[in-house]
């Protein structure tokens, strides 16, 4: 008997380095993205790929991770700020040479 949503399946060999690719329909069907999650679950028929779900509590780790990385870095806007005044400064100086 075949599972809800299941094709007939395909051989596909193992790379070097353990990777099997999973084919684009399957890909397109499931919505599968490149960076997405996956779990993966050792079974007594083989194993099972499933894309995982990402919790609340894992989502706020991760966000907390990025912000920490992110937290001795200097700031965009001042430096973006910084900039502008010093072109409006150079642009001054030059519109009070050129005047007569």
């Amino acid at each position: 008997m075949t599972a809800p949503g299941a094709s007939s399946a395909t051989t596909y060999k193992m790379g070097p380095k353990g990777q099997v690719v999973i084919p684009k329909q399957i890909r397109d069907r499931l919505d599968l993205k490149p960076g997405d999650r996956l779990l993966v679950r050792e079974a007594q028929d083989g194993v099972h790929i499933r894309k995982a779900v990402v919790d609340a509590a894992e989502r706020q780790a991760i966000l907390a991770r990025l912000r920490g990385a992110l937290a001795g870095a200097p700031s965009l806007t001042a430096g973006l700020e910084a900039e502008r005044r010093a072109e409006r400064e150079r642009e001054d100086r030059s519109s009070r040479r050129a005047a007569p």
